[in-house]
């Protein structure tokens, strides 16, 4: 497993539980994996230390979590060592590592999706962004959650890419048209060919309560989400998912991993907003609880090209997943805080999920990152699954902790 993520913490946690499971290397880690595995230090991005690790330990599937591996080309070379990987190469990591060719990639598959305009010049980006109305600003690259703006007006869009033009994913920018409705996660394990759907989840992006704030990495998610039914899903499958692997092998870059699709639900259908190569975060923490088939033979078969035919089989009820944030994220997170609460008694229906935490010199954990951990909560309904989260997460603390206590309460009561 490679990553030190909440995301991370969650795969391994469920690969734990699998019978085949021979041994479980996590690198790097975080202090909630080590007692999953054995944690190896290794530069993540960095292909050839990758090789060598996979080499010194004899690793049988390497299943890559975070996105800039795969973009740096990590899957590419752990191939061309002979290892089977559930992440794809490089050039299919394209469709999260450049938004245009997202684009691109999506409008020679017939994806339904928003009209978008794409600006290598940022003064014409800028000119073109102050002539028009409510409008989303994206950078092209990798911003690690940060390279979007929702902007109510032409102002506020310029200067969305003046911006986004200062940072390194932003020197291509994209204006997009501003869709309307709600917002669903749907991910698919992908073979290359074929598509296995994980239930449908839904992120929190804004930092406040009520939708508050400004846009984050995500907030906290919960899932299912039953915002479309079995036969709406299915025909997402067939026209977004397998459509978009068929148009990436056409060219070459088979999409072997992970293949995450951002969805708006507008009056007209569901259009995609973004894919990513990876699994969400942070709907792989609910995902991971509400997922009962052993999650190991489905990324080897995915990384091999033979995934079953066949829908997940999924735990009854719902899980929520709550995030706790460093005080000053997403701008300027502070490090270095102290976690309490961390060695309280834990249900059984609930799994505190690393992120930004580490171990200091005395072996305390402590803050690291922007999102610190995730809180999930497994039950009968939302609202018991959400109330149990929160309840627990609440236990949990480190000053000016920041954490939204509203997440999965829009969802529909079934």
């Amino acid at each position: 497993m490679l990553g030190s993520g909440a995301r991370e913490h969650a795969l391994a946690w469920k690969l734990k539980q699998s019978p085949a499971l021979n041994a479980l290397f996590i690198a790097p880690g975080n202090p909630g994996t080590e007692d999953l595995g054995t944690t190896v230090a290794v530069d993540q991005n960095d292909p050839s230390a990758v090789v060598a690790l996979v080499k010194a330990h004899r690793i049988e599937l390497l299943v890559v979590g975070p996105e800039a591996p795969l973009v740096a080309g990590v899957a590419d070379a752990v191939r061309r060592a002979g290892v089977p990987v559930f992440g794809p190469d490089a050039a299919a990591a394209r469709v999260e590592g450049s938004k245009a060719f997202a684009k691109e990639i999506m409008l020679a598959a017939g994806v339904p999706t928003a009209m978008t305009r794409v600006f290598t010049d940022r003064d014409d980006a800028a000119k073109a962004a102050a002539a028009g109305g409510p409008i989303v600003v994206k950078a092209d690259g990798l911003a690690a959650g940060k390279g979007v703006v929702v902007a109510d007006s032409g102002a506020e869009a310029a200067e969305a890419v003046r911006a986004l033009g200062r940072l390194p994913a932003g020197q291509t920018v994209l204006l997009e048209e501003r869709l309307t409705g709600p917002e669903l996660s749907v991910m698919a394990l992908c073979d290359g060919a074929r598509a296995v759907l994980l239930p449908p989840s839904q992120d929190h992006k804004r930092l406040l309560d009520g939708d508050r704030g400004p846009n984050t990495g995500g907030m906290g998610a919960y899932a299912p989400a039953r915002l479309l039914d079995d036969d709406q899903l299915e025909h997402l499958r067939l026209t977004v998912m397998l459509p978009t692997l068929r148009v990436l092998a056409e060219r070459g870059a088979p999409f072997r991993g992970a293949l995450y699709a951002g969805l708006m639900l507008t009056p007209e259908g569901p259009k995609v907003l973004e894919f990513n190569a990876r699994l969400g975060d942070p709907e792989t923490q609910v995902l991971m609880m509400q997922t009962a088939d052993d999650l190991l033979p489905l990324l080897h078969a995915a990384a091999v090209g033979a995934l079953p035919e066949r829908r997940l089989r999924l735990e009854p009820g719902y899980a929520v997943g709550i995030v706790l944030a460093a005080p000053g994220y997403p701008d300027a997170p502070r490090a270095g805080l102290p976690i309490s609460g961390l060695d309280l008694a834990t249900p059984s229906d609930v799994v505190v999920f690393h992120a930004g935490t580490k171990r200091d010199a005395s072996g305390r954990v402590i803050t690291a990152g922007g999102r610190v951990l995730t809180v999930c909560a497994r039950g009968a309904t939302v609202s018991a699954a959400r109330d149990q989260a929160l309840q627990h997460a609440l236990r949990i603390e480190f000053e000016g902790r920041q954490l939204r206590q509203d997440i999965a309460s829009g969802a529909p009561a079934l």
